[in-house]
């Protein structure tokens, strides 16, 4: 009896590896094709991107330019608010911001239309989970555009979901993951979406993304909003000037040094 239990936990841990080896058990096969592509939306058999690995240091700890807003300085939450509302109540010590348990997502009080944005993260040194469920967090622009920050260093998951990725639409163009526990850096050039009079889509929202000093998206276009497992639209029509939201997907993720400026347009003072 005590071989043949042997055996059978032997042989079931087999199966299990040979699961999750399988690109295709990652993600879903369920989820409706992303437009102008034949992958469906968190697609596991979607090519993973390669793996690049980034200089030391990119743009970490870059002191803010003279026109930003800064948004966090280390020092604590004035410029964020609780996500429903109230008081943010993430934890602040030694220089940054980090999840507190049930906390809930929090996002600036105040908006911000085509910036440029300047984030530095870390997933967590101890690595529980796999997946989705390991260092997730997200960037999201009026908390309906995300750029996914996720621990994805050899750590499987599905492309649309990892780091740097355009939540359920576009895998980043390379995994430019640092390993759990080390500071990374995105800094984010964002163009808000823009309607016509009669509420038609008329600009896409378009995003570049430089993680740890290597391109992921250059100008890209979001399909839409970045809901989970659907397709999004811009059946929703915004103001410009929108609200930056940190999620708070029940990891104790860290953030330091953010700040925001205007792009601005060309030829005007």
């Amino acid at each position: 009896m005590f071989k043949k239990s042997h055996l059978l936990i032997a042989s079931l841990l087999a199966v299990t590896a040979a699961y999750a080896a399988e690109p295709g058990k990652i993600g879903y096969q369920d989820t409706p094709i992303i437009p102008g592509t034949k992958w469906h939306v968190h697609d596991g058999e979607r090519p993973q991107p390669r793996v690049v690995t980034p200089g030391k240091t990119f743009s970490h700890m870059a002191p803010a330019p003279s026109d930003a807003t800064v948004l966090f300085d280390g020092k604590d939450l004035s410029k964020w608010e609780s996500a429903k509302g109230g008081e943010a109540k993430w934890k602040v010590e030694d220089g940054y911001m980090e999840v507190a348990p049930k906390a809930g997502s929090i996002q600036t009080k105040e908006k911000f239309a085509d910036f440029q944005l300047h984030i530095e993260f870390a997933t967590p040194s101890k690595v529980v989970g796999d997946s989705q469920g390991r260092g997730n967090s997200g960037i999201l622009m009026n908390g309906i555009y995300e750029v996914q920050v996720l621990d994805s260093y050899n750590n499987p998951t599905y492309p649309d979901g990892q780091a740097g990725g355009l939540y359920g639409q576009t895998p980043p163009l390379v995994n430019a993951s640092k390993p759990p526990g080390e500071w990374q850096s995105y800094d984010i050039i964002f163009e808000s979406p823009r309607w016509d009079k009669d509420g038609k889509i008329e600009k896409k929202a378009a995003v570049t993304v430089i993680h740890n000093g290597v391109v992921l998206h250059h100008r890209r276009e979001y399909q839409g909003t970045t809901p989970h497992k659907r397709n999004g639209d811009y059946s929703k029509v915004h103001a410009p000037e929108m609200f930056i939201q940190l999620q708070d997907h029940n990891n104790p993720m860290r953030f330091r040094n953010i700040w925001i400026r205007s792009i601005g347009e060309y030829d005007k003072p």
